[in-house]
Protein backbone atom coordinates (compact mmCIF):
# COMPACT_ATOMS: atom_id res chain seq x y z
CA UNK A 1 0.00 0.00 0.00
CA UNK A 2 2.81 2.34 0.97
CA UNK A 3 4.63 1.66 -2.33
CA UNK A 4 1.45 2.43 -4.28
CA UNK A 5 1.03 5.75 -2.49
CA UNK A 6 4.66 6.65 -3.20
CA UNK A 7 4.23 5.76 -6.88
CA UNK A 8 1.09 7.88 -7.12
CA UNK A 9 2.89 10.77 -5.45
CA UNK A 10 5.78 10.50 -7.96
CA UNK A 11 3.38 10.41 -10.90
CA UNK A 12 1.51 13.43 -9.56
CA UNK A 13 4.73 15.39 -9.09
CA UNK A 14 5.87 14.40 -12.61
CA UNK A 15 2.55 15.50 -14.09
CA UNK A 16 2.78 18.87 -12.33
CA UNK A 17 6.30 19.41 -13.67
CA UNK A 18 5.28 18.46 -17.20
CA UNK A 19 2.27 20.78 -17.00
CA UNK A 20 4.68 23.69 -16.39
CA UNK A 21 6.86 22.96 -19.42
CA UNK A 22 6.29 22.30 -23.11
CA UNK A 23 8.26 21.31 -26.21
CA UNK A 24 7.07 22.01 -29.76
CA UNK A 25 8.24 20.52 -33.05
CA UNK A 26 7.78 22.93 -35.97
CA UNK A 27 8.99 23.54 -39.48
CA UNK A 28 8.45 24.53 -43.10
CA UNK A 29 8.92 22.50 -46.28
CA UNK A 30 8.99 24.76 -49.34
CA UNK A 31 9.85 23.75 -52.91
CA UNK A 32 9.75 25.70 -56.17
CA UNK A 33 10.57 25.37 -59.84
CA UNK A 34 13.00 28.23 -60.45
CA UNK A 35 14.28 29.75 -63.68
CA UNK A 36 16.88 32.43 -64.15
CA UNK A 37 18.12 34.13 -67.30
CA UNK A 38 21.20 36.23 -67.98
CA UNK A 39 23.21 37.49 -70.94
CA UNK A 40 25.83 34.72 -70.43
CA UNK A 41 23.85 31.67 -69.28
CA UNK A 42 20.44 30.58 -67.98
CA UNK A 43 19.44 28.11 -65.25
CA UNK A 44 16.47 25.85 -64.56
CA UNK A 45 16.21 24.06 -61.24
CA UNK A 46 14.10 22.76 -58.40
CA UNK A 47 15.01 24.68 -55.27
CA UNK A 48 13.81 25.06 -51.69
CA UNK A 49 12.69 28.22 -49.88
CA UNK A 50 11.00 30.21 -52.61
CA UNK A 51 8.34 31.71 -50.33
CA UNK A 52 9.29 30.71 -46.79
CA UNK A 53 12.66 29.31 -45.73
CA UNK A 54 12.55 25.53 -45.27
CA UNK A 55 13.44 24.53 -41.71
CA UNK A 56 13.07 22.02 -38.89
CA UNK A 57 12.93 23.24 -35.33
CA UNK A 58 12.34 22.47 -31.69
CA UNK A 59 11.37 25.02 -29.07
CA UNK A 60 10.32 24.76 -25.48
CA UNK A 61 9.57 26.74 -22.33
CA UNK A 62 9.53 25.92 -18.63
CA UNK A 63 7.68 27.97 -16.01
CA UNK A 64 10.09 28.59 -13.12
CA UNK A 65 7.56 30.44 -10.97
CA UNK A 66 7.65 34.00 -9.70
CA UNK A 67 7.25 35.37 -13.21
CA UNK A 68 10.41 33.64 -14.48
CA UNK A 69 10.68 31.12 -17.31
CA UNK A 70 13.45 29.36 -19.19
CA UNK A 71 13.22 28.59 -22.90
CA UNK A 72 15.22 27.13 -25.76
CA UNK A 73 15.04 27.34 -29.55
CA UNK A 74 16.85 25.04 -32.00
CA UNK A 75 16.16 25.71 -35.70
CA UNK A 76 17.93 24.09 -38.65
CA UNK A 77 17.80 25.25 -42.27
CA UNK A 78 16.92 22.59 -44.84
CA UNK A 79 17.44 22.18 -48.57
CA UNK A 80 14.51 19.86 -49.20
CA UNK A 81 15.23 19.67 -52.93
CA UNK A 82 18.26 17.46 -52.18
CA UNK A 83 17.97 16.62 -48.48
CA UNK A 84 21.03 18.54 -47.27
CA UNK A 85 21.25 21.00 -44.41
CA UNK A 86 22.42 24.61 -44.45
CA UNK A 87 25.92 25.64 -43.45
CA UNK A 88 26.73 27.68 -40.36
CA UNK A 89 29.54 30.04 -39.31
CA UNK A 90 31.16 29.14 -36.01
CA UNK A 91 33.23 32.30 -35.51
CA UNK A 92 31.47 35.10 -37.45
CA UNK A 93 34.46 35.32 -39.82
CA UNK A 94 33.13 34.06 -43.12
CA UNK A 95 34.48 31.08 -45.04
CA UNK A 96 37.09 30.21 -42.41
CA UNK A 97 34.38 29.38 -39.91
CA UNK A 98 31.73 27.83 -42.17
CA UNK A 99 30.70 24.27 -41.40
CA UNK A 100 27.69 22.15 -42.21
CA UNK A 101 26.11 20.19 -45.01
CA UNK A 102 24.41 17.87 -42.56
CA UNK A 103 21.75 19.02 -40.10
CA UNK A 104 23.06 22.12 -38.33
CA UNK A 105 20.99 24.46 -36.17
CA UNK A 106 22.30 27.36 -38.21
CA UNK A 107 19.15 29.45 -38.19
CA UNK A 108 18.94 29.73 -34.42
CA UNK A 109 20.26 27.81 -31.39
CA UNK A 110 19.55 29.70 -28.17
CA UNK A 111 18.66 29.30 -24.50
CA UNK A 112 16.91 32.12 -22.65
CA UNK A 113 15.86 33.39 -19.24
CA UNK A 114 12.64 35.40 -19.36
CA UNK A 115 10.89 37.60 -16.80
CA UNK A 116 9.47 41.02 -16.07
CA UNK A 117 12.90 42.44 -16.87
CA UNK A 118 12.72 41.15 -20.45
CA UNK A 119 14.74 38.32 -21.98
CA UNK A 120 18.42 37.38 -21.85
CA UNK A 121 19.26 35.10 -24.80
CA UNK A 122 22.50 33.17 -25.42
CA UNK A 123 23.68 31.35 -28.55
CA UNK A 124 23.46 31.73 -32.34
CA UNK A 125 20.73 34.21 -33.26
CA UNK A 126 19.57 36.80 -35.77
CA UNK A 127 21.41 40.13 -35.52
CA UNK A 128 19.54 43.37 -34.72
CA UNK A 129 20.75 44.92 -38.00
CA UNK A 130 19.00 42.18 -39.97
CA UNK A 131 15.49 42.63 -38.55
CA UNK A 132 14.68 45.90 -40.33
CA UNK A 133 15.66 44.37 -43.68
CA UNK A 134 13.33 41.37 -43.31
CA UNK A 135 10.40 42.83 -41.33
CA UNK A 136 10.02 45.72 -43.77
CA UNK A 137 10.44 43.63 -46.94
CA UNK A 138 7.22 42.32 -48.57
CA UNK A 139 9.16 39.16 -49.55
CA UNK A 140 10.64 38.61 -46.09
CA UNK A 141 14.23 38.34 -47.42
CA UNK A 142 13.67 34.71 -48.47
CA UNK A 143 16.66 33.30 -50.33
CA UNK A 144 19.29 34.49 -47.86
CA UNK A 145 22.78 33.61 -49.06
CA UNK A 146 21.82 33.70 -52.75
CA UNK A 147 20.43 36.30 -55.09
CA UNK A 148 16.86 35.17 -54.44
CA UNK A 149 14.11 36.25 -56.79
CA UNK A 150 12.09 38.24 -54.27
CA UNK A 151 14.76 39.14 -51.71
CA UNK A 152 15.49 42.84 -51.33
CA UNK A 153 18.63 44.06 -53.07
CA UNK A 154 19.67 45.82 -49.87
CA UNK A 155 20.46 42.32 -48.56
CA UNK A 156 21.62 40.62 -51.76
CA UNK A 157 24.23 43.32 -52.42
CA UNK A 158 25.00 44.15 -48.77
CA UNK A 159 28.60 44.75 -47.68
CA UNK A 160 27.67 43.85 -44.09
CA UNK A 161 29.78 40.69 -44.00
CA UNK A 162 29.20 37.34 -42.23
CA UNK A 163 27.04 38.85 -39.47
CA UNK A 164 24.56 40.59 -41.76
CA UNK A 165 21.87 38.03 -40.90
CA UNK A 166 23.02 35.96 -37.90
CA UNK A 167 25.86 35.81 -35.39
CA UNK A 168 27.26 32.92 -33.41
CA UNK A 169 28.47 33.15 -29.80
CA UNK A 170 26.07 35.98 -28.99
CA UNK A 171 24.68 37.44 -25.77
CA UNK A 172 21.42 39.27 -26.35
CA UNK A 173 18.92 41.26 -24.33
CA UNK A 174 15.32 42.08 -25.31
CA UNK A 175 13.09 44.64 -23.63
CA UNK A 176 9.86 43.33 -22.05
CA UNK A 177 6.74 43.45 -24.22
CA UNK A 178 4.63 45.71 -22.00
CA UNK A 179 6.14 49.10 -22.82
CA UNK A 180 3.22 50.58 -24.73
CA UNK A 181 4.43 49.56 -28.15
CA UNK A 182 8.13 50.34 -27.67
CA UNK A 183 10.56 47.46 -28.25
CA UNK A 184 14.30 47.02 -28.44
CA UNK A 185 17.27 44.70 -28.21
CA UNK A 186 21.03 44.73 -27.71
CA UNK A 187 23.46 42.03 -28.80
CA UNK A 188 27.16 41.37 -28.32
CA UNK A 189 28.81 38.59 -30.30
CA UNK A 190 32.32 37.12 -30.28
CA UNK A 191 34.76 35.65 -32.78
CA UNK A 192 36.36 33.74 -29.90
CA UNK A 193 39.98 34.19 -30.99
CA UNK A 194 43.05 33.84 -28.79
CA UNK A 195 43.97 36.98 -26.84
CA UNK A 196 47.51 37.02 -28.27
CA UNK A 197 46.43 36.43 -31.90
CA UNK A 198 46.74 39.11 -34.57
CA UNK A 199 43.03 38.72 -35.30
CA UNK A 200 41.93 38.60 -31.65
CA UNK A 201 38.94 40.89 -32.30
CA UNK A 202 37.98 39.40 -35.68
CA UNK A 203 34.26 38.53 -35.58
CA UNK A 204 33.45 40.55 -32.46
CA UNK A 205 30.49 42.91 -32.72
CA UNK A 206 27.91 45.02 -30.95
CA UNK A 207 24.44 45.83 -32.29
CA UNK A 208 21.38 47.75 -31.07
CA UNK A 209 17.79 48.05 -32.31
CA UNK A 210 14.85 50.15 -31.09
CA UNK A 211 11.34 50.49 -32.46
CA UNK A 212 7.70 51.31 -31.92
CA UNK A 213 4.69 49.25 -33.04
CA UNK A 214 1.15 50.29 -32.23
CA UNK A 215 -1.96 49.78 -34.35
CA UNK A 216 -1.17 50.19 -38.05
CA UNK A 217 2.29 51.70 -37.44
CA UNK A 218 5.60 49.90 -37.04
CA UNK A 219 8.99 51.63 -37.27
CA UNK A 220 12.51 50.79 -36.09
CA UNK A 221 16.16 51.79 -36.36
CA UNK A 222 19.28 49.67 -35.87
CA UNK A 223 23.04 50.21 -35.54
CA UNK A 224 25.92 47.73 -35.51
CA UNK A 225 29.70 47.55 -35.68
CA UNK A 226 31.56 44.31 -36.37
CA UNK A 227 35.34 44.05 -36.23
CA UNK A 228 37.06 42.21 -39.06
CA UNK A 229 40.70 41.81 -40.01
CA UNK A 230 39.94 43.22 -43.47
CA UNK A 231 38.23 46.31 -42.01
CA UNK A 232 35.52 47.03 -39.45
CA UNK A 233 31.98 47.25 -40.80
CA UNK A 234 29.46 49.73 -39.46
CA UNK A 235 25.83 49.30 -40.48
CA UNK A 236 22.81 51.49 -39.92
CA UNK A 237 19.30 50.91 -41.19
CA UNK A 238 15.79 52.04 -40.51
CA UNK A 239 12.43 50.93 -41.75
CA UNK A 240 8.71 51.25 -41.28
CA UNK A 241 5.32 49.98 -42.36
CA UNK A 242 1.77 51.30 -42.29
CA UNK A 243 -1.31 49.10 -42.59
CA UNK A 244 -4.05 50.85 -44.56
CA UNK A 245 -6.38 47.87 -44.30
CA UNK A 246 -6.70 47.41 -48.04
CA UNK A 247 -2.88 47.31 -48.29
CA UNK A 248 0.25 47.49 -46.15
CA UNK A 249 3.03 49.75 -47.38
CA UNK A 250 6.61 49.39 -46.19
CA UNK A 251 10.05 50.82 -46.80
CA UNK A 252 13.58 50.63 -45.44
CA UNK A 253 17.02 52.18 -45.92
CA UNK A 254 20.34 50.41 -45.33
CA UNK A 255 23.92 51.68 -45.25
CA UNK A 256 27.17 49.72 -44.74
CA UNK A 257 30.58 51.33 -44.22
CA UNK A 258 33.87 49.41 -44.29
CA UNK A 259 36.80 51.18 -42.62
CA UNK A 260 39.48 51.72 -45.24
CA UNK A 261 37.24 50.19 -47.91
CA UNK A 262 34.06 50.64 -49.91
CA UNK A 263 30.71 51.93 -48.68
CA UNK A 264 27.33 50.68 -49.77
CA UNK A 265 23.80 52.00 -49.44
CA UNK A 266 20.34 51.28 -50.75
CA UNK A 267 16.63 51.33 -50.09
CA UNK A 268 13.40 49.41 -50.64
CA UNK A 269 9.80 50.49 -51.09
CA UNK A 270 6.97 48.01 -51.48
CA UNK A 271 3.69 46.66 -50.21
CA UNK A 272 1.31 43.78 -49.56
CA UNK A 273 -2.21 43.77 -51.00
CA UNK A 274 -4.77 41.18 -49.80
CA UNK A 275 -6.79 39.64 -52.65
CA UNK A 276 -9.42 37.11 -51.57
CA UNK A 277 -7.63 34.05 -50.19
CA UNK A 278 -4.31 35.36 -51.37
CA UNK A 279 -1.93 38.29 -51.32
CA UNK A 280 -0.06 40.32 -53.94
CA UNK A 281 3.52 41.27 -53.05
CA UNK A 282 5.49 43.96 -54.83
CA UNK A 283 8.77 45.74 -54.17
CA UNK A 284 11.41 47.95 -55.76
CA UNK A 285 14.87 47.86 -54.19
CA UNK A 286 18.29 49.21 -55.10
CA UNK A 287 21.83 49.12 -53.70
CA UNK A 288 24.93 51.07 -54.76
CA UNK A 289 28.56 50.44 -53.83
CA UNK A 290 30.79 53.52 -53.70
CA UNK A 291 34.17 52.67 -55.25
CA UNK A 292 37.00 54.61 -56.83
CA UNK A 293 36.14 55.36 -60.45
CA UNK A 294 32.79 53.56 -60.51
CA UNK A 295 29.70 53.11 -58.40
CA UNK A 296 28.17 49.74 -59.35
CA UNK A 297 24.44 49.66 -58.73
CA UNK A 298 21.81 46.94 -59.01
CA UNK A 299 18.08 47.68 -59.18
CA UNK A 300 15.40 45.06 -58.64
CA UNK A 301 11.68 45.02 -59.39
CA UNK A 302 9.81 42.06 -57.87
CA UNK A 303 6.17 41.01 -58.15
CA UNK A 304 4.56 37.97 -56.55
CA UNK A 305 1.27 36.33 -55.63
CA UNK A 306 0.58 33.90 -52.78
CA UNK A 307 -2.63 31.84 -52.72
CA UNK A 308 -3.45 30.29 -49.35
CA UNK A 309 -5.02 26.85 -49.67
CA UNK A 310 -5.22 26.68 -45.85
CA UNK A 311 -3.57 28.29 -42.84
CA UNK A 312 -0.51 26.09 -43.39
CA UNK A 313 -0.30 25.50 -47.14
CA UNK A 314 0.16 28.02 -49.93
CA UNK A 315 0.88 28.16 -53.65
CA UNK A 316 3.01 31.04 -54.92
CA UNK A 317 4.49 32.63 -58.00
CA UNK A 318 7.19 35.32 -58.15
CA UNK A 319 8.78 37.29 -60.98
CA UNK A 320 11.75 39.65 -60.68
CA UNK A 321 13.94 41.68 -62.99
CA UNK A 322 17.44 42.95 -62.18
CA UNK A 323 19.13 45.82 -63.99
CA UNK A 324 22.87 46.35 -63.47
CA UNK A 325 24.72 49.61 -63.97
CA UNK A 326 28.27 50.99 -63.70
CA UNK A 327 29.95 47.59 -63.74
CA UNK A 328 27.51 45.53 -61.64
CA UNK A 329 26.74 41.99 -62.86
CA UNK A 330 24.32 40.29 -60.47
CA UNK A 331 21.87 37.67 -61.73
CA UNK A 332 18.85 35.72 -60.46
CA UNK A 333 18.43 32.04 -59.57
CA UNK A 334 22.00 31.06 -60.39
CA UNK A 335 22.08 32.53 -63.91
CA UNK A 336 25.13 34.46 -65.15
CA UNK A 337 24.95 37.86 -66.77
CA UNK A 338 27.55 40.27 -68.11
CA UNK A 339 28.52 43.69 -66.80
CA UNK A 340 25.67 46.20 -67.01
CA UNK A 341 23.28 43.52 -68.33
CA UNK A 342 19.85 42.49 -67.06
CA UNK A 343 18.59 39.28 -65.49
CA UNK A 344 15.09 37.82 -65.09
CA UNK A 345 13.88 35.18 -62.65
CA UNK A 346 10.73 33.14 -61.92
CA UNK A 347 9.64 30.97 -59.00
CA UNK A 348 6.56 28.70 -58.96
CA UNK A 349 6.13 26.67 -55.79
CA UNK A 350 4.30 25.28 -52.79
CA UNK A 351 4.99 25.91 -49.12
CA UNK A 352 3.71 23.83 -46.18
CA UNK A 353 4.27 24.65 -42.50
CA UNK A 354 3.74 22.40 -39.49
Amino acid sequence: MKKSLIALAVLAASGAAMAQSSVTLFGVVDAAYAYGSGSVSNTSQLKSSGYSSSRLGFRGVEDLGGGLSASFWLEAGLNNDNGSGDTTSTNNQGASGVTGGGLTFNRRSTVSLNGGFGEVRLGRDYTPQFWNLTVFDPFGTVGVGTVGVGTTQTLNSSLGGPTTVRASNSIGYFLPGNLGGFYGQAQYYMGENLSNAANKKDGNGLALRAGYANGPINAAIAFSETKFLAGNIKAVNLGGSYDLGMAKIMAHYNQDKISGGNDGKGFLIGGLVPVGAGEVRLAYSTYKIDTVGADPRTNKLALGYVHNLSKRTALYATYARLSNKNGAAQALNGAVTGLNSNSNGYDFGISHSF
